[in-house]
């Protein structure tokens, strides 16, 4: 029987060859191969762990920043805020000297201009005067603004920073019993308590002579310079007495006030305008009212013939305009107890500036004074009260009452087999009333 299919033929190979290894090839090249080269043991986990950590750490930090965007444009308003008052004390020490009245003058200038042209490119109505309504509210933000800044601008004179800073942190305090007054809203004793502790703090930056002697001759600042000797002047132009800190501080104090009132009034307004409507009318009155007082009290006009002069002036403007602007969006963003916290963030600032530019630090009552009110401060921003949460965990309660209440009504609808007949020890008395 014949077959079709080919002879099988061996494919095996009939001799073989061998590299050389690398040592005894002459030159030493191996040849390649298909085999893959691994990497050193350790070293792709140790990069995927710190990939990975990596990537959590910008997943927490985008989560911590959006959930806190309104305390951080605050607290950046506060530096803002801090470089604006630095700017203000170098005009200070400059010779000659620019008065208050000035300085609030151009720098609500800036801020007016910067306003009105914003406004305009945006198209917000009513952009002058703001919307009919709110339009006497406005105008008394603005004149009660224009104390509390030139009670900040005043103090600086013959304060440091950080003192004349902390001082301000009185206003929030106040404007919760002006609201309390005025607007309906609620007072607390321990907030009460924490306004007394702040006046215990003012009288320790203000230190009086009538309770404190010998000890208010005490330098509001101790400036270094270099040898351990201590300057008691702020300024080169005048020697800084006990009377005259504490006038600076009364004059604080005004400022305060005015502060307060105009917290109240941008309380009241609330959202009948817009943001920058409070800023405009605040600008405005403040021109006004600055610009009258410098010619009813016949005060020299600087006029600027220096170019750090200048720079200043500008820099108070710049500042202050964006410190608006970011304080307005925080607080738009955030509740008023947190913002108040970011508010109080304005004392590191001024205390670090005030050891970067004019090498100088407060005295020691002076920092128990500042720790007093910003501790009574954010306490009250702690332990503010929420009246809308407190009524809805009432309303819950409530409900959840009337259910377990109907529950228990159906439960004895549905199991009336289980009572059993009261025993005779067990029946009411004819004294009952049976209903």
């Amino acid at each position: 029987m014949t077959t079709a299919r080919a002879a099988y033929v061996a494919s095996t190979p009939d001799r073989s060859t061998f590299f050389p290894s690398p040592e005894h090839d002459p030159s030493g090249i191996r040849p390649p191969t298909n085999t893959p080269v691994l990497p050193a043991a350790g070293t792709v986990s140790y990069l995927d762990r710190a990939q990975d950590s990596w990537n959590v750490f910008k997943r927490k930090t985008r989560e911590v920043v959006k959930n806190n965007t309104g305390m951080l444009l605050v607290a950046g308003s506060q530096g803002f805020f801090a470089l604006m008052n630095v700017a203000v004390k170098t005009l200070n020490n400059l010779d000659p000297p620019v008065t208050a009245m000035e300085l609030v003058c151009v720098r609500m200038t800036i801020t007016w201009l910067c306003c009105v042209s914003y406004m305009y490119i945006t198209k917000v109505p009513d952009p002058f005067l703001g919307p009919k309504g709110v339009r006497l509210l406005l105008v008394l933000r603005g004149f009660c603004g224009f104390f509390g800044l030139f009670g900040v601008y005043y103090s600086l004179q013959f304060l440091s920073l950080s003192d004349a800073t902390v001082l301000t942190f009185i206003a929030p305090m106040c404007a919760t019993v002006t609201g309390a007054v005025f607007l309906g809203e609620s007072l607390s004793w321990r907030q009460a308590g924490a306004g007394l502790c702040s006046l215990c703090g003012v009288i320790l930056i203000a230190r009086p002579a009538a309770l404190f002697g010998r000890a208010s001759e005490i330098p509001d600042i101790t400036l270094s310079d270099g040898t351990g000797s201590i300057v008691e002047d702020i300024s080169p132009s005048h020697h800084v007495t006990a009377a005259q800190r504490l006038g600076a501080v009364g004059v604080a104090m005004l400022g305060v006030c005015g502060a307060t009132g105009a917290y109240t009034t941008i309380r009241a307004i609330g959202k009948r305008a817009h943001p920058l409507h409070n800023i405009v009318s605040f600008s405005t009155q403040c021109v006004i009212v600055s610009t009258v007082s410098m010619i009813a009290m016949r005060t020299q006009f600087v006029l600027p013939m220096r170019l750090d002069w200048i720079a200043m002036l500008l820099m108070i403007g710049v500042f202050g305009f964006f410190a608006q602007v970011l304080l307005t969006m925080g607080l738009q963003r955030e509740a008023v107890g947190r913002g108040t916290m970011a508010v109080y963030t304005q004392v590191v600032y001024a205390m670090t500036f005030d050891q970067i530019f004019f090498h100088s630090a407060p005295s020691l009552l002076s920092v128990f004074g500042t720790l007093i009110i910003v501790f009574s401060a954010i306490y009250v921003a702690v332990t503010k009260e929420d009246t809308g949460k407190h009524k809805r965990a009432r309303s819950q309660a409530v409900s959840v009452e009337d259910i377990s209440l109907e529950e228990g009504l159906l439960a004895n609808q549905e199991e009336p087999a289980e009572l059993e007949p009261p025993s005779k020890e067990a029946r009411p008395s004819q004294d009952t009333v049976r209903p």
